[in-house]
């Protein structure tokens, strides 16, 4: 809680080169690996009520209130051998890493803007992104009680039925649109003038049925693709430029006397 890092980092470094041994007139072995990695397994249980009471504190020391809630998912994959039990976590699944060579682990993890976690959830890595928010709104709901929140989220996390889900409890979305649902309101958006909302910010609105889409032009984030794009171009530049003054090897088809095969002697009749 001092200085937040990995349970390693701490077994590793942290604990060495701090005064945390002499203040629990202790030695390092009480930061083995082993032994910080059994503490959690010790705290699981208790994560709810571990999570009720941060969310208190935070509220009272930092003013943290949770209108406002920005959900995502990751995963992380175990360079292991398959587990043989049908039940368990590691699984695969579809791999943000690139590695669907590995079993891996879904983890969903909800936070405020300030960045607070609120609750989290370890899922087989084989579960469905769309298929893990349901269950989330019931827990927030029990944990937190229900309010007007505003969820943000990518567009592969809710389906409609999940938006109509979140209507109807009182609570208001902001999710990433998939480009084929953009299509179609690409006339209306093209009818309507640029309004600038902050600086370098601009935006065109449109509405279908409930929804109201955003389309967003950010001077920022374009000036930050075209720096990606020119340093992208610069190394492949210099790159051309050490293929230039490579010397060419030239292969040739002239070979040694020693090495030319030897003619063997017609056979002559008798």
């Amino acid at each position: 809680m001092l200085d937040p890092g990995s349970e390693w980092r701490l077994h590793r470094d942290w604990f060495k080169n701090s005064a945390m041994g002499d203040l629990l007139a202790e030695d390092d072995s009480v930061a083995a690996k082993n032994t910080l990695y059994r503490c959690l397994d010790k705290l699981s249980k208790h994560k709810e009520s571990l999570f009720s009471f941060l969310t208190a504190r935070w509220n009272l020391l930092f003013g943290a209130s949770y209108d406002v809630l920005l959900y995502d998912l990751t995963s992380t994959y175990f360079e292991s051998d398959p587990p043989e039990e049908k039940t368990g976590l590691r699984r695969f699944g579809h791999s943000r890493d690139k590695r669907s060579d590995c079993v891996q682990v879904v983890i969903a993890l909800i936070v405020t803007p300030e960045g607070f976690p609120v609750a989290y959830e370890v899922m087989p890595g084989n579960t469905s992104d769309r298929s893990t928010l349901p269950a989330f709104l019931r827990k927030i709901e029990a944990q937190y009680g229900k309010a007007n929140r505003l969820w943000l989220m990518d567009r592969g996390s809710p389906r409609k039925s999940h938006w109509r889900q979140m209507r109807r409890e009182g609570a208001s979305y902001l999710v990433g649109t998939p480009r084929g649902r953009l299509s179609k309101l690409e006339d209306q958006l093209l009818a309507q003038p640029w309004q600038q909302v902050q600086d370098r910010i601009e935006v065109k609105l449109a509405r279908d049925s409930e929804d109201l889409y955003v389309l967003t032009r950010s001077g920022g984030r374009r000036d930050k693709e075209q720096a990606m794009r020119r340093r992208r171009l610069k190394k492949l530049w210099q790159r051309l430029h050490q293929v230039r003054g490579m010397k060419r090897l030239t292969a040739t088809n002239s070979c040694s006397s020693s090495a030319r095969p030897s003619r063997m002697p017609a056979k002559r009749g008798n």
